[in-house]
């Protein structure tokens, strides 16, 4: 591999744990010398990479670093490309918006030959659009913020009901959008299709179990795996 993708990869690795791990450990993963390996490090640390540690004790990179120039394949690309624009064409304004930006901020900072490969990516999607919801940007700050909502619904039967909910997940299908939130009246989780939500109201109170919990809960009690990790963070 070339250096830029080595130095990437030793990136990711260091990314993929918790805990310091040895320089030994990490060359060995990359196929490199020791040497090579502290050149490297001595590199990623020049370019503003909070690594920290010394030979023989290991080395551990800190949260908060922002990679210069963006190393992807070309399947990782696609992904990236098809995903935001996906997004831009189904999603909500304000998500609309941020795929866009988004695409836009990775594009900036790619190299060239990577810019010209985003650029002329052949991945289209449908322009499609479902009546848009501007109760979703409202509903996702609720999930952020871990914060109670007053929902006026109105079921299939066109019946219309007040429940007081506990939102923790949004599912983006091609022509709805479900919230899944705990729901006090029944005690129980439940699925609310946000075009069928009159009115909605963001309480002042926080509800007392984590967004990841319910999220959790909700995938055992439908019997949906958990999603597996990236990297191993053991």
């Amino acid at each position: 591999m070339s250096r830029s993708e080595r130095l990437l990869a030793l990136l990711q690795l260091l990314r993929g744990h918790r805990y310091a791990i040895t320089g030994t450990a990490l060359a060995e993963q990359l196929g490199i010398s020791l040497r090579t390996l502290y050149r490297d490090i001595a590199t990623l640390q020049e370019q503003g990479a909070q690594i920290e540690g010394e030979a023989g004790i290991g080395y551990v990179l800190r949260p908060g670093f922002m990679l210069p120039p963006l190393m992807f394949s070309e399947e990782e690309l696609d992904a990236l490309v098809l995903g935001s624009r996906w997004v831009a064409e189904h999603a909500d304004s304000a998500l609309s918006a941020g795929a866009r930006s988004a695409l836009a901020k990775i594009e900036a900072v790619l190299p060239a030959e990577y810019r010209q490969q985003l650029q002329a990516n052949a991945l289209l999607i449908g322009s499609y659009r479902t009546s848009q919801s501007t109760g979703e940007t409202r509903l996702r700050s609720a999930i952020r913020q871990q914060r109670k909502v007053v929902l006026s619904y109105r079921d299939l039967k066109e019946a219309i009901s007040e429940r007081t909910v506990w939102p923790f997940a949004l599912g983006y299908f091609d022509k709805v959008r479900v919230l899944m939130a705990w729901c006090e009246l029944r005690q129980d989780f439940r699925h609310f299709r946000v075009d069928r939500i009159d009115r909605l109201r963001l309480e002042d109170s926080c509800y007392p179990r984590s967004p990841a919990l319910l999220l959790k809960e909700w995938r055992a009690s439908q019997q949906i795996p958990q999603p597996g990790f990236i990297a191993d963070r053991n």
